[in-house]
């Protein structure tokens, strides 16, 4: 069966809020585009994600016209606490920095996208199989099948590898011609969704003599919550009791109690730190997870990959609107700049809270004396809320 070709400016794998995003920001500027998903919509919408949204991740979905639901139906936050030794410290975000984050899930985010790019017409194609990318250097091509056995041929001037950290554009380079730096951390998150009322306000990250937790919420009568574990922990395992009672060692005390509901999920989360550079080869570009990760502490993997994008986007623009192609050779330099920034507060905030296997009394005692450094100096706390909101981009 003969491939039905297709020609395009921009040629997107992945339909995830990266390049949704994208495809949103080159149709404003009159950039065509094709996004192609092995997932289909609905898979995508149903895979749980973080849902901490920088103050400028905030605003590109706003200003440019995606939605504003993230302001009526997201919740504010002008702070977060630091919990250790069962005392409650608050890093208050508007006083440090004048800068807020915003909860609001991923899924979220992907529906608003979605729902934009189908307003306005795009070619998002959801469930295909097949796929497959070829002449990188050149005219970049992407083949795949849609969802009703059609064949298809993209024939693009740029090829976008936003197709998550599995990617299978990122396996198309050669080996020569990238370097990957990867970190693998000791231990995973227990997740829960619970149906329980707010325990606090704000996003509580607790360090223990028991290990890290996080209390997070979704809605007024359902919360989403974490603890450290070991990645080979069996979630299947753990009765509501047993969960509660992790929790409650690591987080109450001191007169603060957790409010406790039936266990609605449970999944354990493993997590690394990678980097794959650099974030092009010839007309590929990477964005997103299919470039790096970043372990969850920092709340830094979507508003990274939203911030890759918004750099390409401005690429293309220059190039297809100037005839410039300086933003587009740039964007990798630009884009990792930031990813090592992010890297660097991730692992700081995972190895400030979380409690490494076989840490002995001095490792432990060192690290209360470094939240203790944070929490007892204004500017300990200033770079703490400047790098979780969002440094400013360039």
């Amino acid at each position: 069966m003969a491939r039905t070709r297709i020609t395009t400016q921009v040629a997107i794998m992945g339909a995830g809020p990266a390049g949704l995003m994208l495809s949103h920001l080159l149709a404003q500027h009159g950039i065509a585009s094709v996004v192609v998903d092995i997932r289909s919509r609905r898979a995508i919408q149903e895979t749980v994600r973080a849902g901490i949204l920088e103050h400028s991740t905030v605003n590109l979905l706003v200003d440019s016209g995606v939605s504003d639901r993230v302001l009526r139906e997201g919740d504010r936050h002008d702070g977060i606490e630091l919990r250790f030794n069962g005392e409650s410290h608050r890093i208050d975000f508007k006083d440090l920095v004048g800068e807020s984050v915003w909860l609001y899930p991923q899924t979220d985010v992907f529906m608003d996208l979605a729902a934009r790019r189908e307003a306005d017409g795009g070619d998002v194609r959801y469930g295909v199989t097949d796929t497959s990318v070829h002449e990188l250097e050149g005219k970049p091509k992407l083949w795949f099948t849609d969802a009703d056995g059609k064949e298809f041929e993209v024939e693009a001037d740029f090829l976008v590898g936003a197709d998550g950290s599995r990617s299978h554009c990122r396996r198309q380079i050669p080996e020569a011609a990238r370097t990957q730096y990867f970190h693998e951390y000791p231990f995973a998150w227990f997740g829960i969704l619970a149906e329980a009322p707010r325990s606090s306000d704000e996003l509580i990250y607790a360090n223990s003599e028991h290990g890290f937790a996080l209390i997070s919420q979704r809605t007024e009568t359902v919360q989403r919550m974490y603890f450290q574990c070991d990645p080979t922990e069996n979630a299947a395992e753990w009765d509501d009791e047993r969960i509660w009672a992790e929790f409650r060692k690591r987080v109450n005390g001191n007169g603060f109690e957790l409010k406790e509901g039936p266990v609605l999920e449970k999944v354990v989360l493993p997590f690394r730190s990678f980097v794959h550079a650099p974030m092009r080869h010839g007309n590929l570009f990477l964005a997103g997870d299919a470039a790096h990760t970043v372990p969850p502490t920092g709340a830094k993997g979507l508003n990274l990959a939203i911030n890759d994008v918004r750099l390409l986007a401005e690429g293309l623009e220059s190039f297809y609107g100037a005839g410039s192609a300086a933003l587009l050779d740039s964007y990798s330099d630009r884009a990792l700049e930031r990813v090592w920034k992010a890297q660097h507060f991730s692992y700081w905030m995972t190895s400030m809270l979380h409690t490494l296997p076989g840490a002995d009394d001095f490792s432990r005692a060192r690290q209360l004396g470094e939240l203790h450094s944070v929490v007892s100096s204004r500017h300990g706390q200033a770079y703490l809320a400047e790098a979780y909101t969002g440094w400013p981009g360039r």
